[in-house]
């Protein structure tokens, strides 16, 4: 069991941009994590949905809110799932030991963030309990991290605390990207939905040393022309559920490829480009996926 001196805290981490000596400061909050746990131990592991709503959802920070629509979606959803997955929310609690190795390890990433791209704006990280259906998003409160999915997230890197790390860099991907790829999210293809996690997890990989969804260098081996010859044939589809969002799949059938092919495209934009520090701009703009794909030289099995 975590102690309240962790769960409780506010962490706060500084990087120093690279253009000029300001100092950015970075809190990794876990308020939230600390209240619904305190509800959750008064009621035994079986919290109410009246309490969860009140004490938790309607008095929690701006990153629980922002977690409601469609993920926890209200007391009563999540305290049905507490109920019915009680070993997922028990194991949680344990994960936030972890917290300290990771608040250590982001000071390096969010410095080669800065160095990479002067226009890295720096938001607060806030870990919370979600409704067991979602690791990680970003939103007007900055990256919002769900523990418990995040805890039980084996598949992905096997220490705790490098999956944590790696999954914040991802979500920091996203907080770089222009807004108008949000404001425009319902004109999406699997082409430019693949772009948009791909270079998330090329960011995760610069500022991280390592992509988030690591299980799928391994889950592709052996198939990466088929898959690329699939993608590219259904790269204009406006039907993404077959690349992106259904689930982590199997080593036999894996989920949610569009996140390595993206990935692929972008590492390899992004690699052959000159001026790296265009080049990531380019690629977190995304206003011409076809253009990214065609100046990437990506073909399928690379």
């Amino acid at each position: 069991m975590c102690g309240k001196s962790v769960i409780g805290a506010v962490l706060m981490m500084t990087t120093a941009a690279a253009p000029a000596d300001i100092q950015r400061t970075v809190e990794v909050r876990t308020s939230d994590v600390a209240t619904f746990y305190r509800i959750y131990d008064a009621a035994n592991g079986k919290p109410s949905a009246d309490l969860l709503q009140r004490e938790y959802i309607d008095e929690g920070t701006d990153g629980v809110r922002q977690f409601v629509p469609y993920r926890i979606i209200s007391g009563e959803a999540l305290a049905k799932e507490v109920g019915n997955n009680g070993s997922t929310y028990r194991q949680a609690r344990s994960c936030m030991e972890a917290l300290p190795a990771v608040k250590v390890k982001l000071q390096g990433a969010f410095q080669r963030l800065a160095d990479l791209d002067p226009q890295a704006t720096f938001p607060p990280v806030t870990i919370l309990v979600g409704r067991n259906n979602s690791g990680g998003t970003t939103g007007k409160s900055g990256v919002l991290i769900g523990l418990e999915v995040a805890c039980r997230s084996s598949w992905l890197q096997p220490d705790l605390a490098d999956r944590l790390y790696h999954l914040i860099a991802h979500e920091y991907g996203h907080v770089e990207q222009s807004v108008a790829l949000e404001e425009d999210s319902d004109n999406t293809t699997v082409l430019k939905q693949s772009l948009i996690e791909g270079v998330a997890e090329l960011v995760a990989e610069l500022i991280s040393g390592q992509v988030s969804n690591i299980h799928l260098q391994t889950w592709t081996e052996g198939h990466s022309n088929d898959i690329g010859q699939r993608f590219l044939a259904e790269a204009d589809n406006t039907d993404i559920s077959d690349w992106l969002y259904s689930g982590v799949g199997t080593p036999e059938k894996p989920g949610d490829l569009g996140y390595w092919v993206g990935y692929r495209i972008a590492k390899a934009y992004y690699d052959k480009a000159t001026d790296k520090r265009v080049a990531l701009r380019n690629l977190l703009d995304l206003e011409d996926p076809k253009a990214i794909l065609g100046d990437s030289g990506w073909q399928p099995g690379s």
